[in-house]
């Protein structure tokens, strides 16, 4: 690869004058202007950006660590986030954690290496140190779909407890009255407050606890769903839950495969509720009722956040919630059957 030495000695000039030209044309002359950049295309020149910046003491990217990039709700997230850096000229090093400290971790040293100016995260269920030790080096960390556990860093978040009322109370008004929670009741911080919503509307409004069944699938994703609804399936008929709030939409997809396999009518015999409403939710052989998280906004706010931290000026803490709003589609609207005494 050529390097600006190179170029400076095919166009005749110092190596001064050809770094100038690509960092301050104005301040060389048109005719040794043009040599250089005719040198450039010539030896089809490219100049080390990352070295550059390095020197510098900060790359022009940031960094998006999320739980699962095959997860639709975060590849929405990305584009918010990238909207926001690529309007000022960063790029974006996505991450996966796989819900894995330590992939968490050894990505955090990665980008921390890499010296990028903030990093977004959706932090696993097990907080790691490294995300403090980047915030001690004084590089901006913002949370991601995660409250701040205190002021001192921002957060950008839903209020998930809402969003967990929102699904059962729908249910709820249908005639419902055994639930199932299809995720876990503990674990990752937002899943928990998705329980707690769900379980404080049954709670209400049926006033019996076992009223609520928790369902926790090995994974969060569409075989977790599958997994989830057959074990549901295996409950004798007069204990059987009658509908379910999935955690998110990838489950509620496996939940209503499963129900179709099996020939479970989907609302008639189970009505399902996801959470997140990715695109793939209104597509479904059913369409699937499901809470609405603002995904791309929510990338977007963290980003701007991220930036406004990493810059020069004054920086307040914010950590901005969200409401949630359930989209109530086919997979739900039907009330269930009753039994009539003879």
């Amino acid at each position: 690869m050529a390097s600006i030495k190179d170029v400076a000695r095919l166009a005749g000039v110092s190596v001064g004058t050809a770094s100038n030209v690509l960092n301050r044309p104005g301040s060389v002359s048109p005719e040794r202007r043009a040599r250089v950049e005719r040198a450039i295309a010539e030896l089809g020149f490219v100049r080390n950006e990352s070295a550059r910046h390095l020197r510098a003491g900060r790359s022009r990217t940031i960094g998006l660590v999320v739980l699962d990039i095959a997860n639709p709700f975060f590849t929405d997230v990305a584009r918010g986030v990238e909207d926001v850096a690529n309007a000022q000229g960063l790029a974006v090093i996505r991450c996966n954690s796989d819900d894995q400290p330590t992939k968490e971790a050894a990505h955090l040293d990665v980008l921390a290496e890499q010296r990028v100016q903030g990093v977004l995260i959706t932090p696993t269920a097990e907080p790691t140190a490294h995300v403090d030790a980047l915030r001690r080096r004084g590089t901006p960390v913002v949370l991601l779909d995660r409250r701040a556990p205190t002021a001192d860093q921002c957060s950008v978040s839903v209020d998930d407890v809402l969003g967990g009322r929102l699904a059962a109370d729908h249910l709820l008004e249908r005639g419902h009255r055994r639930i199932a929670f299809i995720g876990a009741a503990t674990g990752l911080p937002q899943l928990r407050m998705r329980y707690d919503g769900v379980a404080a509307a049954v709670r209400e409004s049926a006033g019996d606890d076992d009223a609520l069944t928790v369902v926790t699938p090995e994974t969060l994703t569409v075989a977790g769903g599958r997994e989830a609804a057959a074990r549901i399936l295996g409950i004798p008929a007069g204990r059987r839950p009658t509908a379910a709030v999935c955690a998110n939409d990838l489950l509620a997809m496996g939940v209503l495969q499963e129900m179709v396999r099996h020939g479970v009518p989907v609302p008639d015999e189970f009505a399902i509720v996801g959470y997140d409403d990715i695109d793939f939710a209104a597509a479904a052989a059913v369409p699937l009722t499901s809470v609405r998280k603002p995904r791309q906004e929510l990338g977007r706010r963290a980003a701007e956040l991220l930036l406004d931290e990493a810059g020069d000026g004054e920086h307040q803490h914010q950590q901005p919630v969200f409401e949630p709003v359930l989209v109530v589609r086919e997979s739900s609207m039907v009330r269930p059957r009753r039994t009539v005494a003879s």
